[in-house]
């Protein structure tokens, strides 16, 4: 995938990158793994997606489908945890 419009130039990845290997955070790709590990469901935000023209195929495939904030509330009911991010 490549990185979104609002990456400041590619800078805010790769300081965002720099502070968590300084402090001894797992990656992002280890971080999401673990988080798929245990099961977590990743959704894109259709309105956000649509607002900043951001494709579908431009999303890691662990992003399983765009959702409205009605499925996604609905799914959050359900859930024993929930980030929205």
């Amino acid at each position: 995938a490549t990185p979104s419009k609002m990456s400041f130039g590619g800078i805010g990845r790769w300081m965002f990158k720099k502070m968590m290997k300084a402090k001894n955070v797992s990656s992002l790709p280890e971080l999401r793994q673990m988080a798929l590990d245990l099961g977590v469901k990743m959704y894109g935000c259709q309105m956000s997606m649509e607002v900043m023209e951001i494709p579908r195929e431009t999303l890691i495939d662990q992003v399983t489908d765009s959702v409205g904030v009605g499925f996604f509330i609905e799914q959050a009911q359900e859930s024993n945890f929930t980030m929205f991010i």
